[in-house]
């Protein structure tokens, strides 16, 4: 298995992630991506532990993300990604089914970079993914996963 991935996508849904995919691939914005299904695999996966322990610690480039996931929810993983330094200059964007005023706001206020609501209707839902996809993949300018802990020592 390869970790030089450029998309984690946390999404339980089959359904969702095999048109996510699609969407990206046709567009080709993204050949390495890592899907992960519960907030728990997606935090094992960024900090190489439980079944990722062992494996490279490279980051993704973007982190598309879903709120309503088992084991951990997306706002608990969001906040865990926030708090750590080699993980918290990751983009996050929230792609999400909710329409909760609670969850966007908390979202923001936890530090996510964008918030989108699932169309359901597939076209709808893949524009809105190639979109995401283009800005953040193409267009976007982030430090790479790591470099704030490092301006820190240097005193940055």
């Amino acid at each position: 298995m390869s970790y030089e991935v450029e998309i984690l996508l946390v999404e339980d849904s089959p359904e969702d992630v095999e048109l996510t995919i699609r969407a990206l691939r046709r567009n080709q914005l993204a050949n390495d991506i890592q899907v992960v299904e519960d907030g728990a695999e997606a935090l094992d996966f960024l900090f190489c532990r439980g079944a990722y322990e062992g494996r490279p610690s490279q980051y993704p480039k973007l982190v598309l993300l879903d709120l309503k996931l088992p084991k951990l929810s997306g706002m608990e993983v969001l906040r865990a990604i926030r708090a750590d330094e080699r993980t918290k200059a990751i983009p996050v964007v929230v792609l999400t089914s909710s329409k909760e005023d609670r969850d966007l706001v908390d979202g923001y206020q936890l530090g996510v970079n964008a918030y989108a609501q699932k169309p359901v209707d597939f076209e709808q839902f893949s524009e809105t993914v190639r979109q995401i996809g283009m800005f953040w993949m193409l267009v976007n300018q982030a430090p790479r996963p790591g470099t704030l802990m490092a301006g820190k020592a240097r005193g940055a």
